[in-house]
Order: C-alpha cells, then sequence, then structure tokens
C-alpha cells in the first residue's frame, strides 16, 4: 500500500483513536526519505510519536522510546533481559532496537480496516506509555 494508501486509512482511523485515547488532537505529517513514512504526534498529551509505513506485507507501526546513551551502562544487560521477558506479555506490541533507539513497534495486515488500524496504534501509544514509566530506572 502506497502512501497514497496509507494516509486515507490514518486519517479514517483518527476518530476511533481520538476516543480510545481520550485526545482532541492528533497530527498527521508525512516524513521524507527513502521509504515512505506517517508520523502521527500527540501535540496535547505526553505521548511519542508513531511513525506508519507500509512494508509490503505489512504495515509497521513504531514509536522511539530512548536511545541507547539514556540507558545506565551498569543496568543495560538488566534491561535487556526485562524487555525480553516482558515482550510476550505486551499486547500486540513488542520491543526491539533501530540503530541507536530503544522501539516498541506492533505490525497490521495491508488489508487492514480504520479500525484495525485505531486499536493497533492505541495499543501501541498506551504501551509506549507504560514501558517508558515502568522502565524509567534503567535509564540516567
Amino acid at each position: 500500500m502506497p502512501t497514497r494508501k496509507l494516509i486515507p486509512l490514518l486519517k479514517k482511523s483518527l476518530p476511533p483513536l481520538r476516543r480510545k485515547l481520550l485526545l482532541d488532537e492528533i497530527d498527521l505529517a508525512t516524513v521524507s526519505g527513502e521509504v515512505p513514512v506517517v508520523e502521527l504526534s500527540f501535540p496535547s498529551a505526553e505521548r511519542e510519536s508513531i511513525f506508519v509505513t507500509d512494508a509490503g506485507s505489512q504495515l509497521l507501526c513504531i514509536c522511539y522510546l530512548w536511545r541507547e546513551d539514556e540507558v545506565r551502562p551498569d543496568r543495560k544487560t538488566e534491561l535487556l533481559t526485562t524487555l525480553l521477558e516482558l515482550n510476550p506479555s505486551v499486547p500486540l506490541s513488542s520491543f526491539g532496537v533501530i540503530g541507536h533507539h530503544y522501539v516498541i513497534f506492533g505490525a497490521l495486515s495491508p488489508a487492514a480496516n480504520a479500525e484495525d488500524m485505531a486499536l493497533e496504534l492505541a495499543t501501541l501509544s498506551d504501551n509506549a506509555v507504560d514501558a517508558i514509566a515502568t522502565l524509567a530506572d534503567f535509564l540516567g
């Protein structure tokens, strides 16, 4: 699904997403680059942006949590173990690393509808908020 189809899907998902997150304002913006990406930001809430892209066989939704240099060196191994242990219990999301950033991400079928997208985005956003609060002790 090229960006020209992804943007209408995301726009249709905004009303149910606003209801699920109890927010009035969610912004969409395209991010230029080699891979088409759409950023959802939450200007009136303490939530991290979510980046959505079409990977062909799936729609990827990624939320950046913190940078590698923010992790306390003496707690890094414990953090990695904790993330692996948390992965099975975090609904619709998984932890990972992209470059020097820790992320939480989810994926949907390219045939997903607006309600499916809204559920994934709301769940991912909530999981990111929870992860940042829960794992704050590992950060410097």
